[in-house]
C-alpha cells in the first residue's frame, strides 16, 4: 500500500506502472484516474461498469474486461498496448483546452435553443 500521492510524485508512479488495474463494481460516473493513467501512456485494464467503455478504447489505451479471469488475460496482453496511443488518445479526447472549447461550444446552443424557444 502506497497511501495517498499527487502531483509529480503520482504521474511518475501512473507513467512507471505496467497498467492501471481499475476493479470497479459500481457504475462509475467518469472515471478521472483512467485519464490520468493515459495522460502518462499507462494502458488501463477496466470492468465494464458505469464509463468505463467510454472512456476506454478497448485494444487501443488498454482493455474493458466483465470479470477476474479476463483481467488476468489482459494483464498478460498489456504490452501490446501502445503507450503512445494512450498519451494521443487522451489528448485527442481529453486534453483540458479541447474540453474547454467542447463546454464553450454546448453552452453557446443551449444559449441559441433558449433564444429560439422565447422568441416563438
Amino acid at each position: 500500500m502506497i497511501g495517498e500521492i499527487g502531483g509529480r510524485t503520482k504521474d511518475d508512479f501512473l507513467g512507471g506502472a505496467l497498467a492501471l488495474l481499475f476493479p470497479i463494481d459500481w457504475e462509475e460516473p467518469f472515471g478521472l484516474v483512467m485519464i490520468e493513467a493515459m495522460a502518462c501512456g499507462t494502458p488501463v485494464i477496466a470492468w465494464r461498469l458505469g464509463s468505463v467503455p467510454e472512456v476506454v478504447d478497448d485494444g487501443v489505451t488498454g482493455f474493458v474486461v466483465n470479470d477476474i479471469d479476463a483481467a488476468v488475460r489482459a494483464v498478460e496482453r498489456v504490452k501490446e498496448i501502445d503507450r503512445l496511443a494512450c498519451r494521443r488518445v487522451f489528448e485527442e479526447r481529453f486534453d483540458a483546452q479541447r474540453m474547454a472549447r467542447q463546454y464553450v461550444e454546448i453552452y453557446n446552443r443551449a444559449i441559441e435553443n433558449h433564444k429560439q424557444m422565447t422568441d416563438v
